[in-house]
């Protein structure tokens, strides 16, 4: 029997990347899966991909009725969410004097406002033996020129997580994270930087990585699927590393 055949996920961001990846996961192994996205061209493409056991609802985690818009579409098709991936989420990669209010209030209300209120919003449907699992980054324990933004926002999620574990553990529910290191995803071309400068950048932090290379979406996905199945039941709490060693050893 497949890991999640009968269970119901929900994945947030989930129309590419490390979402997309995690979503096509979960339906390998079975589940019924809903996924959100704020681009409806992306979305509609993923939930191709997916095909027929996907939901597709178009939301940005930032909007209060757009976040009620995607649990009333999961309540409608369920009374039980088993497994809710948070990980919408931006990136800006600007130096710390050059950013500005607009900058800092949209990557702070999508990492962290977005995920405090996504959570907030499933626990409705949550219940005994549920799983929440974030998606922060080494980026939150570790400094890296241009995320004085995003970097704090992943370590606010880290901060939440542990308050969470004590708070949901009384439900039987678990809050744990993946912090993936370098990962080829899209995201690296949303970060406001040409390209010539992206490349420059991922090659830097690539060198600070033990195992030498990037890794793939698919590795992350297949941590947050061990933290969402019954295999990490006694974990509770945690940030699994999912980069190649980088800020571990």
């Amino acid at each position: 029997m497949k890991r999640f055949e009968n269970k119901f996920a929900v994945v947030t961001g989930g129309n590419s990347g490390i979402g997309l990846a995690t979503a096509r996961a979960f339906v390998d192994e079975g589940a019924r899966v809903l996924i959100t996205g704020r681009n409806p061209e992306t979305l509609a493409a993923a939930k191709e991909t997916l095909g027929g056991r996907a939901t597709a609802v178009q939301a940005d985690v930032t909007k209060m009725e757009d976040l009620d818009k995607v649990f009333e579409s999961a309540r409608e098709q369920t009374d039980r969410i088993d497994a809710l991936f948070v990980n919408a989420g931006i990136a800006r990669v600007v130096p710390f004097e050059q950013t500005d209010e607009a900058t800092y209030d949209a990557i702070m209300d999508t990492n962290v406002k977005g995920a405090y209120f996504t959570l907030q919003k499933a626990l409705p449907l949550l219940g005994e033996g549920s799983s929440v699992v974030f998606n922060t980054s080494v980026a939150g324990s570790m400094g890296f020129p241009g995320f004085s933004v995003y970097g704090p926002t992943k370590a606010a999620l880290r901060g939440l997580i542990r308050v969470l574990a004590v708070e949901l553990s009384p439900r039987g529910i678990r809050a744990n994270a993946v912090a993936p290191g370098p990962i080829e995803t899209p995201l690296w071309g949303r970060v406001g930087l040409p390209e010539k400068d992206v490349q420059e950048m991922g090659g830097a932090i690539g060198e600070k990585v033990p195992m030498g290379r990037f890794g793939t979406a698919d590795e992350v996905a297949a941590a947050v699927l061990f933290l969402s199945s019954a295999e990490s039941s006694y974990i509770q709490g945690a940030e699994l590393p999912v980069g190649g060693g980088i800020g571990d050893v």
